[in-house]
C-alpha cells in the first residue's frame, strides 16, 4: 500500500512537467498526493470493510470511492471517472484508463492466492473501467503484487506476466527517448512492471517509472505498489511520504497495515 503512495507523491509534480533521467531529488515542497493514493486508499478501506467477505467488495469499493474522492475533489480525476464519484447511480463506462491499474494495490495485499487476487481485482475495477483492457490492467498489476510479496523471483513474475496478460518486449533505455503521455492500461501498466523488474531497490524502481515520463505519478504508483511488496519500503522513504498525507488518509494507511501488515524491508537478489 505505502508503496503505491510514495509513487504517487514523488511522481506528482513530474506528472505535467515530465523528466528523462533518474536523476532528481526524491521529495520536495512541491511533492503531494493525487488522486491515485485517494483511490488506492479507498480500494483499502472497501476491502477492510468486507472482513474477509468480499462478496460485496463491489459496493465497498463504490462506497468508498465515492466518499473519499468527494472528500479530495481535486486530486486529478479523470473527466469521466470524477463525473463517476459524484452521480447519484454509478455505472461503469467501459473505460481502460489507467486508474484501474493505480488503485489495486491493496488487492494484492489482501489475496490468499492467485485465484482470490484476480476476483479481487475485478470486483472493484468493473464498477468503473468495465473495458477488457481495464480488468486486464488491474488485475496485472494486483497479480504482480501478490507474485512479488509471496516470494515470486523477477524472472517467475515476468514469466508469469508474458504468458497471461503483456509481452512486455521492451527495455525502459528502449523506449525513454519516444515514450509519452498516455493514460490507457495498456500503455501504462507494461512501462511500470518493467521499471520495477529493471529495479535493484524500492527507490531505484520509482525512479525507473518516473525517467520514462509519461503520466509520471500513476507509473510510479504501480511500480512503487510493486516494488514495495518486493523489497519493501525503507523508513525514512515511508515517513516522508506519510508525511504528505492528512489524518483522514493516514488512519485508513494504518488501519489497513494493522490487518494486513507493511512488508519489511528486505535485500532480494535476482
Amino acid at each position: 500500500m505505502i508503496g503505491a503512495i510514495v509513487g504517487d507523491i514523488v511522481g506528482s509534480r513530474f506528472e505535467r512537467n515530465n523528466i528523462k533521467t533518474k536523476q532528481f531529488e526524491f521529495f520536495t515542497a512541491k511533492s503531494t498526493f493525487t488522486d491515485d493514493s485517494v483511490m488506492s486508499l479507498a480500494i483499502a478501506k472497501a476491502i477492510l470493510d468486507c472482513a474477509g467477505n468480499y462478496d460485496a467488495l463491489g459496493e465497498a469499493a463504490i462506497k468508498n470511492m465515492q466518499e473519499l474522492g468527494r472528500d479530495y475533489p481535486d486530486c486529478g480525476y479523470g473527466g469521466m471517472f470524477f463525473q463517476w464519484i459524484f452521480t447519484g447511480h454509478p455505472q461503469p463506462y467501459n473505460s481502460f484508463g489507467n486508474g484501474a491499474a493505480m488503485r489495486v494495490s491493496a488487492c494484492g495485499h489482501a489475496a490468499r492466492d492467485v485465484d482470490e487476487v484476480k476476483r479481487l481485482a475485478a470486483a472493484v475495477t468493473a464498477v468503473s473501467h468495465n473495458h477488457p483492457e481495464g480488468l486486464k490492467g488491474a488485475e496485472a498489476a494486483a497479480i504482480c503484487v501478490y507474485l512479488a510479496r509471496t516470494g515470486s523471483s523477477k524472472s517467475e513474475i515476468q514469466r508469469y506476466i508474458r504468458k497471461h496478460y503483456y509481452s512486455i518486449n521492451f527495455t525502459l533505455n528502449g523506449i525513454r527517448d519516444i515514450y509519452q503521455f498516455n493514460a490507457t492500461c495498456q500503455n501504462t501498466v507494461p512501462q511500470a512492471i518493467v521499471a520495477f523488474l529493471e529495479a535493484d531497490s524500492f527507490e531505484d524502481a520509482i525512479r525507473n517509472a518516473i525517467s520514462i515520463g509519461g503520466d509520471s505519478d500513476t507509473l510510479a504508483a504501480i511500480a512503487g505498489g510493486i516494488a514495495e511488496a518486493y523489497y519493501g519500503v525503507p523508513e525514512h522513504i515511508r515517513s516522508s511520504a506519510i508525511g504528505c498525507l492528512d489524518e483522514q488518509l493516514t488512519t485508513i494507511l494504518t488501519e489497513f497495515e494493522q490487518v494486513f501488515p507493511a512488508i519489511p524491508e528486505r535485500s532480494r537478489a535476482e
